[in-house]
């Protein structure tokens, strides 16, 4: 079997750094990543840590404030750029993959540890979600945390029951208590961590796979003995009740949409019309394998192969057989599978609910991956060596993509180059307004300044005589022609509007 070498440790800091530059240079496009881009923003303006801010006067009950803390943070020490507002996911990425390489070090080893990171880490959702402006990677990230502290517990928990009689150095006895203690705490601080990112679908999503595991495995061991309940759950409650508590009292009401409109009438409801931020994502029953094959790739379409190919093929059963056979093999499976099976009976999905379980079906293609190499050892090529050609799949294409958008920026949805030009105008003192909509990306860019116009407000700063940049619509130019009275000259334009000066 090889061994990990420098090589291999390069290619996952490659992959790891990468995002960075994505994250440097594209723009912020309409509208989930501007969206939360200015929820942050006002946070970090305003100094209200408690209320996340949909628009002045407009609370934001849709998500816990935990990724707009970061956000607000990284704009208040790196400024109000797309860099600032899409850090904080980026080390949600590190810190995932800190938590898969010391958790599963000691469970699987040091190789399948690697490879799980590095699978994880080139997931098409994981590797866009790491550079974007979402909530997400913070429930992965307690997910992640809950999933791995609880499978050391039981693990070290085993080991110890099988070391009693045994001589053993004082030190190694403190420092194991040190870690068990550790990661013990380690699973409330994940549902902590779920609970300030997502909410309470973030505890259905970590203790799941544990009750499924359990109910398989009750007659060995019991989880009742294995974690600090109790204590655990008053950590969890210091940790994440008085914010709870706080955005109550402040703004009455939020707990009533938050829970029963965002966790049970969103998913129960296909045309739920009670978002206030948005219209519901009305999909086909069954839609998130769908966005289950996109968020995996590359790698769930590999092992769909090998599934497939184990039909034909007694070495890759015999891969399957041996992969089973994995201490907590259940446990990762269930990980890995109950988000998207949660979610196929509901048609209000987006593709990022899948992030969550990707972590448990990183380690089982880890664990397949090494089974693969013990029983295909003899190609010329090692199927290590693949594995990491494979994982710069995604982060080729993402980079691609994000050189052709830095080049051309207005290909989608932005306002950063009309906002970029108006402020190089030199002309402070001259607003820009938006036709009929604001754009939550001119929203960021003008840093709160640009505001939306409508037909009798542009009448109205006619009548004023006030001088303003105005963009219009595509489509939109003769009506608004009709008000000014006369033609006008366009000074720029991207994909979806037009600017003008109106003197």
């Amino acid at each position: 079997m090889q061994h990990l070498n420098k090589g291999a440790w390069l290619t996952l800091a490659a992959v790891l750094l990468l995002p960075l530059v994505s994250m440097a240079i594209v723009p912020l496009y309409d509208t989930s990543e501007p969206r939360y881009a200015e929820i942050a923003r006002i946070m970090a303006q305003t100094g209200d840590w408690i209320t996340p801010w949909f628009s002045p006067g407009v609370p934001f009950w849709g998500k816990p404030p935990l990724s707009f803390w970061a956000q607000a943070l990284s704009m208040k020490t790196f400024g109000l750029t797309e860099f600032a507002a899409r850090f904080p996911s980026w080390l949600c990425l590190l810190l995932s993959n800190g938590i898969l390489l010391a958790g599963l070090r000691s469970l699987l080893g040091s190789r399948i540890a690697f490879l799980s990171a590095i699978v994880y880490s080139t997931c098409t959702l994981v590797y866009i979600s790491s550079g974007a402006v979402l909530t997400d990677p913070f429930l992965a990230l307690g997910t992640t945390l809950s999933l791995v502290s609880l499978a050391v517990v039981i693990h070290m928990r085993g080991q110890a029951l099988t070391e009693i009689g045994d001589e053993r150095n004082e030190l190694a006895d403190t420092r194991g208590k040190f870690s068990y203690q550790w990661w013990q705490y380690g699973f409330f601080v994940g549902l902590a961590v779920g609970l300030l990112a997502k909410g309470p679908l973030a505890v259905v999503v970590s203790i799941a796979p544990a009750a499924v595991w359990y109910v398989l495995n009750r007659k060995a061991i019991s989880i009742m003995t294995m974690l600090p309940w109790g204590k655990g759950f008053v950590l969890m409650a210091v940790l994440c009740g008085p914010w709870y508590v706080l955005a109550e009292i402040k703004t009455p009401g939020f707990l009533n949409y938050f829970i029963a409109g965002e966790h049970f009438r969103r998913f129960l409801d296909p045309g739920w019309s009670g978002d206030l931020y948005g219209s519901a994502h009305r999909r086909v029953y069954g839609t998130i394998w769908l966005y289950w094959i996109q968020a995996s790739f590359p790698w769930g379409v590999l092992m769909l192969g090998v599934i497939i190919g184990a039909l034909r093929s007694v070495r890759l059963r015999s891969v399957l057989k041996a992969t089973a056979q994995y201490p907590f093999f259940s446990y990762w499976l269930a990980s890995a599978l109950f988000t998207p099976l949660f979610f196929t009976f509901s048609a209000n999905i987006l593709w990022t609910y899948l992030l969550p379980s990707l972590a448990g079906f990183s380690i089982l293609v880890a664990i397949i991956t090494d089974q693969i190499e013990k029983r295909f050892s003899d190609k010329e090529v090692g199927v290590f060596t693949r594995t990491i050609w494979v994982a710069c799949i995604v982060p080729v294409v993402i980079l691609g993509l994000s050189i052709t958008a830095w080049v051309k920026p207005d290909l989608r949805n932005t306002e950063r180059s009309l906002v970029r030009y108006v402020t190089q105008q030199g002309e402070p003192a001259i607003p820009l307004r938006y036709f009929s909509t604001l754009p939550f990306s001119a929203q960021f860019y003008s840093a709160g300044q640009a505001r939306e116009l409508n037909g009798n407000g542009l009448k109205h700063l006619l009548e004023l005589g006030t001088t303003f940049y105005l963009a219009v619509p595509k489509g939109e130019q003769k009506i608004v022609a009709d008000i000014l009275g006369k033609p006008f000259n366009q000074l720029y334009t991207n994909k979806r509007y037009i600017l003008i000066r109106v003197p």
